[in-house]
């Protein structure tokens, strides 16, 4: 459904984006994550024609959004950074302007506003004016007018910007279930909304994809993926240490001891290996552990890992 190859963008000197390629099926939801500046949004302005590409193409639905801009932006709903709107009308004035320059007409304009109030619970602001909304129902506002023509395909960025926890999860619950039947792009700074709406995530930094994966392929790459932490009741913390460091596939170990009690961190040699934790289990055999688990690997680090080596590898040295 989108196709993008050798995506390149130029502003002046600076290269904003830089010869990005991939491509997203229906029914999948894609995280476009990254730090400040590492060309997201530039990526998904060209995506939707906003912004013309330097050089490489974008298609979409098997439309070139150069070529042709019409056909492939009627597949497309689009909400932007910072989701701009006519302050001066009322939602449900703004909502019928959208949904009439789509082409709606009559019941079917009807059916539309209504579908998009109700899935974006905007009832109770419906005729207040944009410019008397909250940051938060502003936000709704603006994703209610890239559903309002049931587009095959969304491109939302920043889409949980300015929303409160519980705003969020319904953000979230909501691309999910679109996402079964759409491709949804959108990108994100907030790790958690990975596991919340994504099956698949891109990284990009300084203008580069820099890992590409589902959630669990990434957490992968974690130097927790594997991990197994314990917590371990009358054993002296040196001895724990000193029995589990002879365990083959372990690279090094975290304790910490309070009391009588201590919690360990053994970390495998290769991120993920399942021989760690049947050692741990046979090494700690006659010992009083209260609690084992199996690390799954953490998105954060390896967001950091990718995206601020230096840092990383400092962090792995303590």
């Amino acid at each position: 459904m989108i196709k993008v190859q050798n995506l390149t963008k130029h502003f002046g000197a600076k290269r904003a984006v830089d010869d990005v390629s991939f491509a997203v099926e229906r029914g999948e939801v894609l995280g476009f994550l990254g730090p400040n500046g590492a060309g997201k949004s530039t990526t998904m302005r060209m995506i939707t024609g906003f912004l013309p590409p330097t050089t490489g193409s974008v298609t979409v639905g098997g439309h070139d959004i150069v070529e042709q801009p019409i056909a492939a932006k009627r597949l497309i709903g689009y909400l932007p950074e910072n989701a701009p709107a006519y302050t001066d009308m009322t939602v449900y004035g703004f909502l019928n302007f959208a949904a009439e320059i789509r082409g709606l007409r009559g019941d079917a304009r009807v059916k539309a506003v209504h579908r998009a109030v109700e899935m974006c619970f905007l009832e109770g602001v419906l005729h207040q004016s944009v410019d008397t909304l909250s940051k938060g129902y502003r936000h709704r506002t603006c994703f209610a007018q890239s559903i309002i023509h049931n587009p095959d395909i969304l491109i939302l960025d920043e889409p949980t910007d300015g929303l409160d926890p519980n705003q969020k999860h319904e953000v979230r619950q909501l691309i999910r279930r679109m996402g079964e039947k759409k491709v949804i792009i959108f990108s994100t700074h907030i790790l958690e909304e990975v596991d919340a709406a994504c099956s698949r995530a891109i990284i990009i930094d300084q203008g580069k994809i820099v890992a590409n994966g589902t959630p669990a392929e990434l957490r992968r790459k974690s130097k927790w993926a594997g991990a197994v932490t314990l917590r371990v009741n009358g054993v002296v913390a040196g001895a724990v240490e000193e029995k589990l460091k002879q365990i083959r596939s372990a690279q090094n170990i975290t304790t910490d001891s309070t009391g009588a009690r201590v919690t360990v961190t053994v970390f495998p040699r290769v991120a993920g290996d399942g021989d760690l934790t049947r050692e741990v289990i046979a090494a700690t055999s006659g010992w009083q552990v209260e609690e084992l688990r199996t690390e799954e690997g953490r998105l954060d680090e390896v967001f950091r890992s990718i995206t601020l080596p230096d840092t990383a590898g400092t962090e792995a040295k303590q």
